[in-house]
């Protein structure tokens, strides 16, 4: 068993040190806010510690899932960060959606300090974080890969090195703007079968089965008929991942006009006060349109 310190206590890392401790690894963790960190040793055990260079502090492997760049970057350097209390040889693993061009600056910095960086984006959401059973898309040397997987194993159902660092976060936007076009596409599909006054979860039960079949539509038609948001990654969120997509796709020069166009859609759902919505809520956008 090996000691694990885990920062940041959020919505997926809350339950994701969860199942290191019921895997029997030592686990410190760190929040933000300490009263999670307290709530999350009086349920789970180990220990909390005030600041990341204390939590990481004699880890094997640090792992974060923070909010966004400059979140990572601040339980990371500085001298109350991670790296300032790391060993020479231990293991920082990034589950944080970032872009990759602060993976590439802090795995440099890492790097100078002799500290090992997977950058490790997860995908499956809350449940998948709750029941184990994310994707993780792993980018960074591959003997500090080897080493980290069976850690990262325990709340996987799947796994794998892209490439060097950076390959792990490009990965993830990857699945950022596929799942983008497929939300807007459900959504449009929905709001169809409505208008043409069809029963929305009796057409996804026959379609479902076919061709058009999706996670998205499995998981989340019957909600989005229902007109129930909170099951899932919020819009903000999901906006922030759509821009780091689209500034990097400005930088290696992909056309992402699909997916440019549901920010935009995404962007009016804010205005709708559903920033706190999960992403299947883009149907709330084409119902808006029929009131207007």
């Amino acid at each position: 068993m090996a000691k694990v310190s885990f920062l940041g206590l959020g919505v997926m890392g809350y339950p994701m040190a969860g199942h290191l401790a019921k895997a029997g690894h030592d686990v410190t963790v760190y929040n933000r806010t300490t009263a999670k960190a307290e709530k999350w040793v009086a349920e789970q055990g180990g220990r909390f510690a005030v600041t990341p260079r204390e939590a990481a502090q004699g880890a094997d492997f640090v792992m974060a899932c923070v909010g966004n760049d400059d979140d990572l970057r601040s339980v990371c350097l500085g001298e109350d960060g991670a790296f300032a209390g790391m060993d020479a040889g231990t293991i920082f693993v990034d589950h944080t959606t970032v872009s990759a061009k602060v993976t590439r600056e802090l795995y440099a910095d890492a790097d100078n300090k002799q500290i090992c960086f997977v950058d490790a984006p997860v995908s499956g959401g809350q449940a998948g974080a709750e029941n184990g059973q994310l994707g993780v898309m792993c980018g960074g040397d591959q003997g500090a890969y080897d080493r980290a997987e069976p850690i990262i194993n325990v709340y996987a159902k799947a796994c794998k090195r892209m490439g060097d660092n950076g390959a792990g976060q490009l990965t993830k936007m990857v699945n950022q703007i596929c799942i983008a076009g497929v939300v807007q596409g459900l959504s449009e599909a929905l709001h169809f079968a409505d208008k043409a006054g069809l029963d929305g979860k009796a057409v996804v039960e026959v379609i479902s089965q076919g061709a058009a079949g999706s996670w998205q539509m499995s998981n989340r038609y019957e909600t989005m008929v229902d007109n129930e948001f909170d099951h899932g990654f919020a819009v903000d969120w999901m906006r922030k991942d759509l821009g780091i997509c689209l500034d990097t796709a400005d930088e290696n020069g992909a056309s992402l006009p699909l997916t440019a166009l549901v920010d935009q859609f995404y962007k009016d759902v804010q205005k709708m006060g559903g920033g706190r919505w999960d992403t299947s809520s883009l149907i709330q956008r084409l119902r808006a349109l029929d009131h207007a």
